[in-house]
């Protein structure tokens, strides 16, 4: 666990952490006042080492603002915005656990296609077993490993608007 431990505080690995719970926490921020506005979210975001970004339709001094909210309460703690409910590592954790678990129940068993067609339910059993497991995890692994609520010295450097292929992307820079 040392090992783990000194790997997801080394620098560049830290720094991409910590901008994903940013970005998760701005996420969060610019849903809600979406959401107080009677307006659908779609946005979504991508972290790096240098930073993060948003792709989708969000004025830039809005989502600045957000920003900025977003890394003020981090810094007093606000653990629970770094977490988001929609984070790609949920995916991936329903992923593991439900594909080893398909991988478990092809092992035993016939191989004529009978045989096969057979174990589907129980495959899908297991499926569903594992995606109802992976719910309450996929959050867990994202506060240990993923992202990194406590952001240390981080501060927004800059933020660039552009539009790509008639989708609006934001790129927000970090330091520290």
């Amino acid at each position: 666990m040392n090992n783990l431990a000194k790997m997801l505080n080394w620098g560049p690995v830290l720094q991409i952490r910590r901008n994903h719970a940013l970005e998760h926490a701005t996420l969060q921020l610019l849903s809600n006042l979406q959401a107080e506005q009677n307006r659908p979210s779609r946005l979504a975001g991508y972290s790096d080492a240098k930073g993060f970004w948003i792709f989708g339709k969000v004025e830039t001094d809005v989502l600045v603002s957000a920003a900025e909210q977003a890394r003020q309460r981090l810094l007093k703690g606000d653990r629970s915005l770094a977490v988001h409910p929609t984070c790609g590592t949920n995916y991936v954790v329903s992923g593991i656990i439900a594909g080893t678990l398909v991988w478990l129940g092809t092992l035993f068993g016939g191989r004529t296609f009978r045989a096969r067609a057979e174990r589907l339910p129980m495959i899908i059993a297991l499926v569903t077993l594992g995606l109802l497991t992976a719910a309450p995890i996929g959050p867990v692994v994202q506060s240990a490993l993923t992202t990194e609520a406590q952001l240390g010295g981080l501060e927004i450097t800059g933020v660039l608007r552009q539009v790509r292929q008639g989708m609006i992307v934001h790129r927000i820079l970090t330091n520290g």
